[in-house]
């Protein structure tokens, strides 16, 4: 029983790679899909800030589409001009369905620059990529910078979900997905577990870093003390967050340098005078670096 359930499981990722029939037509109704699809995941407000938004700004499903393509054509130069039409036909769209919504009008094809240099690698990339049907150590080492970023995405995803879940849980999901899903299509045997091995690797490096950040920015105190040029900042020796009076006067500024996210409590004593403050370094929903500063 259990075999055969393996059975019909290599099956269906058989069919998926491998199996569909990719012809121009599907090609073709996949950009015009997947431009729509887009555009409203990027038009729609309830999808701002989402795994869904992400699909207009970053990679991870449009390798999907890329490698889904390459998989099902029976030669490298049917591989690289399919994959060159879709992106050519889809990015395009995605812009210009979108220019009656936004402020921008037709000033959005402005960011279709990059997409097209995009568009232009794709037929030299789906050419070479053709050959992870071959299912031998070419394949992994095609795969090895897709599984990398895969990885990394997915762990980067995973980490502000946790700390603001359920933000881009989808993305961190997709993402492991892909990675198990190429593994199991294209990667038999101890190739594998060296597929695997490169996500792993590039997570681990994330995880050592997702801590770190590096913040250099100026911000005003809450209850706007007037401070004197003779005000200095006292806080612990030591840490990752320091802080310094950058201007006095009545519109008195703080100059904060942080190396990663957290608090820190600081005093400011200008002669008589003691304020008590806190500062913060987080990550907003939206993945940005922010600063608050806040009276004890």
């Amino acid at each position: 029983m259990e075999q055969n359930e393996k059975n019909k499981g290599g099956a269906w990722i058989r069919r998926l790679y491998g199996g569909l029939n990719m012809s121009w037509g599907a090609v073709l109704l996949l950009a015009v899909g997947t431009a729509v699809l887009t555009a409203v995941f990027l038009v729609v407000p309830v999808f701002k800030d989402s795994s869904f938004e992400l699909m207009g700004v970053q990679f991870e499903a449009w390798i999907f589409f890329a490698i889904l393509i390459m998989a099902n054509c029976k030669k490298p130069l049917e591989s690289a001009c399919k994959t060159f039409v879709f992106f050519l036909v889809s990015q395009p769209l995605i812009y210009l369905f979108q220019v009656p919504f936004s402020w921008q009008g037709w000033g959005l094809f402005g960011y279709y620059r990059f997409w097209f240099i995009l568009t232009l690698l794709t037929f030299p990339a789906a050419y070479v990529g053709w050959y992870i049907t071959k299912r031998n150590w070419l394949s992994v080492l095609i795969l090895a910078p897709i599984l990398a970023y895969l990885g990394m995405t997915a762990c980067q995803s995973a980490l502000r979900c946790l700390r603001h879940f359920p933000h881009l849980l989808v993305t961190a999901l997709f993402c492991l997905a892909q990675i198990g899903l190429y593994a199991a299509a294209f990667m038999p045997g101890i190739k594998k577990l060296a597929g695997l091995a490169v996500p792993l690797a590039a997570a681990i490096i994330v995880l050592i870093g997702s801590g770190r950040t590096d913040v250099s920015a100026s911000i005003s105190l809450p209850d706007d003390p007037p401070l004197t040029e003779n005000a200095v900042v006292v806080m612990d020796e030591g840490q990752d967050i320091s802080v310094t009076v950058e201007r006095s006067g009545d519109d008195s500024m703080l100059y904060v340098r942080a190396t990663r996210f957290g608090a820190a409590d600081f005093v400011i004593r200008d002669g008589d005078a003691e304020y008590r403050y806190t500062v913060e370094v987080y990550e907003d929903e939206g993945g940005h670096t922010q600063l608050r500063v806040t009276e004890r």
